[in-house]
């Protein structure tokens, strides 16, 4: 059937040109919509980005030195610290517990 339909009209394949100024006008459209959604779509990255926060970006060069220390910190569980920090403490063992808006 293919072969007919060349046969019948050799020059099918070209027919486009005979109205040429509305192709181009249809693929015109078609690119600009094409940009059109790129941009958009880049819009939209480019505010997900505001949205998360990037120590990176987002903190002054001096903060991430501080947090490169933070992070060699730990947290020890040992019980003779535990001990130690209770023996030193200044803090009353016999007080009552802080309860935020009672008046004692």
């Amino acid at each position: 059937m293919g072969m007919q339909r060349g046969m019948s009209n050799p020059f099918a394949e070209y027919m486009w040109m005979e109205n040429e100024e509305e192709y181009n006008r249809q693929v015109e459209e078609e690119l600009l919509e094409q940009e059109f959604l790129e941009r958009c779509f880049q819009e939209m990255l480019d505010e997900e980005d505001q949205d998360w926060f990037i120590p990176a970006r987002d903190l002054p060069p001096g903060l991430g030195q501080i947090q490169q220390q933070f992070n060699g910190l730990s947290v020890s569980d040992s019980n003779s610290n535990t001990e130690e920090i209770v023996r030193k403490s200044s803090l009353n063992p016999e007080a009552k517990e802080f309860i935020p808006g009672v008046k004692y």
